[in-house]
């Protein structure tokens, strides 16, 4: 009998065992599935900002939009202008209407704009949808690292959050490819521009119909009383029931805690600490824009025509550095969480300098050797690691670290509006540096502002790795003037 009864219980035992890993699997796939449709919003973000690279040297044609250096700016540069203020106010949007909604909505911008834009009769035109484009783009860039990172658990939420870093540089990566296969297949059509301007609107669509078969953020559910949706949203994510109740549980007093909480306005500037706090985040948003990377990213086809490539040639050598981007964001998103901060910042700084350094001395050195082209790609490729894999994800990591509960909303709105204006500005400016001052002129001023990128990151960036936020403000509120871990130096 006591044999039955045994073997009973082990039945059971093994029963239960197997229900709670379909259930787990079942959970796992769907959190899963909801994170790839939402960080196609980040896929989005790197096509339409990646497709400018191949498409501007068509476009820019007298037999086109008969773009100026100042027009190739513009309509380069206006999706970056468009998104500072898409930035700014998607976060308000979404607590009212929801994250879901939102995405759902910004699908629909994106569509609408990218059909627009391969549309587009002038520069005026192009330069008007491309920087409405722009509010989707901002938009996206807020509001799907927020929905990641309320539906994931705690555990996972590190790799899930980064992951729409990883999916933008991948849409960047997917953009050179189109642009590289049309270009060399159909380059023949000068309005070949607009099928690669048009592509985008095929992750458009994606996510607009994969927005229907995602949950709403629970938190947002509970935020709104309705405790009951938030339960349901949940389940699909989480394979027990009683951890469902015990997150939301958390997530309520999360809530009443936060209400507690008075929120930091433009008046608390006047306090040293939260005025210096808010001028970091500036300087990390300007810092990491200045360095370069959009140079790269937006105009590596001019560049490596001006090198000496054939159009077609350059490409699909840019092809390598979408790929390179795809690499290092990967090794640098298993780097973060095992080197300090400040190193692995100052350390980036150093080789995208170095790149920068390389470019402008074979440039000038080798101006009429075949192998320039090759040694300018490698350059750019060799910037490409060092800043995907080193400074990209870690700023914006570090934006938000510094920040405590109470100066949030204040520092991240601020410091992401400058970061997005600083982008404009060097997007705007390269084309008019480059037609004005040649190719190495144009690089020297860039390796200026990463020599002064490294001094700011090296004197006023804190170390964050391992500390509560907590602890950041109190280093900041009492410790060290700079905000600086003396170990770290």
């Amino acid at each position: 009998m006591m044999t039955k009864l045994s073997a009973e219980n082990q039945l059971g035992s093994s029963s239960d065992q197997q229900t709670n890993s379909v259930a787990e699997k079942r959970a796992k796939y769907h959190l899963q599935r909801t994170a790839l449709i939402s960080t196609l919003g980040g896929l989005l973000f790197g096509v339409d900002t990646g497709v400018i690279n191949g498409a501007i040297g068509y476009m820019a044609t007298p037999s086109e939009l008969n773009l100026t250096p100042g027009d190739e700016g513009l309509v380069t540069s206006g999706i970056t202008l468009g998104a500072a203020v898409g930035a700014v106010f998607a976060g308000k949007v979404s607590d009212l209407i929801g994250r879901r909604r939102l995405l759902k909505y910004l699908a629909i911008v994106f569509f609408i704009c990218t059909l627009a834009c391969s549309i587009a009769p002038n520069a005026i035109f192009m330069i008007i949808f491309r920087t409405l484009l722009g509010l989707a783009v901002g938009g996206a860039s807020v509001i799907v690292p927020t929905y990641l990172s309320e539906i994931s658990t705690p555990s996972i939420r590190g790799r899930l959050v980064t992951q729409n870093e990883l999916m933008i540089v991948t849409g960047q990566l997917l953009a050179f490819v189109v642009n590289a296969i049309l270009g060399n297949v159909f380059g023949y059509v000068s309005h070949i521009w607009r099928y690669m301007i048009g592509f985008g609107m095929i992750p458009a669509i994606l996510l607009f119909i994969g927005m229907f078969f995602v949950p709403e953020s629970p938190r947002w559910l509970v935020m709104k009383g309705k405790v009951q949706e938030a339960f349901k949203s949940l389940s699909t994510l989480r394979a027990q029931p009683e951890s469902c109740k015990t997150e939301i549980s958390q997530i309520q007093n999360a809530l009443d805690q936060e209400k507690e909480i008075k929120q930091a306005t433009l008046k608390d500037l006047t306090t040293p600490w939260v005025r210096r706090l808010v001028f970091i985040g500036i300087g990390l948003g300007v810092m990491q824009q200045f360095i370069g990377i959009n140079i790269m990213m937006y105009y590596g086809t001019t560049i490596l025509t001006q090198s000496g490539f054939a159009h077609n040639a350059a490409l699909i050598a840019n092809i390598f550095n979408g790929i390179v981007s795809v690499a290092a964001t990967i090794i640098g998103m298993s780097l973060m969480n095992k080197v300090n901060r400040r190193k692995m910042l100052t350390s980036g700084i150093i080789g995208t300098t170095t790149s920068l350094v390389l470019i402008v001395i074979v440039s000038e050195t080798m101006s009429k050797s075949p192998i320039l082209p090759i040694l300018v790609v490698a350059c750019t490729m060799m910037f490409l690691g060092f800043f995907q894999g080193f400074i990209s994800p870690l700023v914006w990591l570090l934006l938000s670290e510094i920040f405590p509960q109470n100066l949030r909303g204040l520092g991240m709105g601020v410091s992401t509006f400058f970061l997005w204006f600083s982008n404009f500005l060097v997007g705007y400016f390269f084309p008019i540096l480059l037609s004005g001052l040649g190719m190495s002129y144009t690089f020297m001023v860039f390796v200026f502002f990463n020599i002064l990128s490294f001094f700011f990151a090296y004197k006023f960036t804190p170390e964050t790795r391992g500390k509560s936020l907590e602890q950041i403000q109190m280093e900041f509120q009492y410790g060290d003037k700079s905000g600086v871990n003396p170990e770290s130096k």
